[in-house]
């Protein structure tokens, strides 16, 4: 099974030690972001969405102009534009960047964030939405005549698209939530189910839930999980920096007004605070602190070490059926590029081995018969 390394550019530089400042748009920061993960060797970055910031649609738009062989995912929240325009969207886009583009679908775990935008559906609603929506999206983007639908969220008549995805049959689909509700919806549209950084047992848990599902459908899922990783030329540098990095978060919540986060309506939250009740450090080197202080409110476990022990910690989950990474740093663009100095080449060349070993065990195996 090959590796897929994926980043994740913002519209301005900001994490849990930068402030946001400048510019809401920043488009030299875009570029150079952008291009810094194209020339580090990821294979795709995400831009983010949320109820208050820039159009990570139009970001994506600008950052492949800029770029040329880095893939985008794209953060798309059912339930604000129609499925049917949507889908014409997604295509021109993936069209005009070159085939590539990938979408992850977040129905929402948080009401507040959600009622920004209108939405006032309850959580497991929303999933039920997302169900409808992708079904929807996938019909426009493969079928070659028009068709009319009439369901519980959406009805329409002779729906259709001129044009298609530049990928096929369609743009990779990209989708996470833990509860119940959500692995539904994943076991029948996701090629791609993404869950945040938990522990090895929890990932061996939630993956096993997953391939359940999608086989009810004759379906087979591939699998993401995302960390923070710190890295430094020793082990003790690299805690040294985890603290600081801890430090400085805390100081900056504090002088904000906020003390220590709770949990949101997410059950990836919850995850990763039941993580995090393990203690600071899980498994071989996963730091929950900056997850157990915001509340788990994204992404926010990190895998401490040198790049050699942080590429070793990631294979332990490549080793469960997990062929996607997500990696971001506390300091984004600076660690971007470092992750491709040292950390990359060596999860490629770490996944390379097994792919050689498995293949000529493969091989003996044949010959013995």
């Amino acid at each position: 099974m090959s590796v897929e390394i994926i980043g994740m550019i913002q519209s301005q530089k900001q994490s849990e030690i930068h402030p946001a400042s400048g510019p809401v748009v920043d488009r030299d920061y875009v570029r150079a972001f952008a291009q810094a993960h194209e020339n580090a060797g990821f294979d795709r970055v995400l831009v983010p969405h949320h109820s208050t910031g820039p159009s990570a649609t139009l970001t994506i738009a600008y950052a492949a102009a800029v770029t040329e062989r880095v893939h985008f995912m794209l953060a798309h929240r059912p339930g604000f534009t129609a499925p049917t325009l949507a889908a014409r969207q997604i295509a021109s886009l993936d069209q005009f960047s070159g085939g590539r583009l990938g979408v992850h679908f977040i129905s929402g775990g948080s009401d507040a964030e959600q009622q920004r935008d209108g939405d006032f559906l309850s959580h497991d609603e929303r999933y039920a939405r997302t169900d409808e929506y992708l079904g929807i999206l996938r019909r426009i983007w493969t079928q070659d005549q028009p068709f009319d639908h009439e369901g519980k969220y959406y009805r329409f008549t002779q729906g259709f698209s001129e044009v298609k995805p530049a990928q096929k049959p369609h743009v990779p689909i990209f989708f996470g939530g833990a509860s119940d509700a959500a692995i539904e919806v994943a076991g029948r549209h996701a090629d791609v189910y993404a869950l945040w950084g938990e522990s090895l047992e929890q990932v061996r848990d939630i993956t096993t839930r997953v391939r359940a599902e999608a086989a009810t459908h004759g379906r087979q899922v591939r699998f993401s999980v995302s960390f923070r990783p710190i890295l430094a030329q020793t082990e003790t540098a690299a805690w040294a920096r985890a603290n600081a990095i801890l430090e400085e978060t805390r100081r900056l919540r504090e002088a904000a007004g906020l003390g220590q986060g709770g949990p949101q309506q997410s059950e990836g939250a919850r995850r990763l605070l039941a993580a995090a009740d393990k203690g600071p450090r899980v498994d071989k080197r996963l730091w929950t602190e900056i997850a157990k202080l915001t509340g788990a409110r994204s992404n926010s476990t990190a895998l401490v070490g040198t790049p050699e022990q942080v590429a070793d910690a990631l294979l332990d989950y490549y080793d469960l059926g997990v062929t996607t990474f997500l990696i971001r740093g506390f300091d984004p663009l600076e660690d971007a590029v470092d992750y491709g100095r040292e950390l990359i080449p060596r999860v490629r060349a770490l996944v390379a081995q097994r792919e050689a070993a498995a293949g000529a065990g493969s091989a003996a195996g044949r010959k013995a018969a």
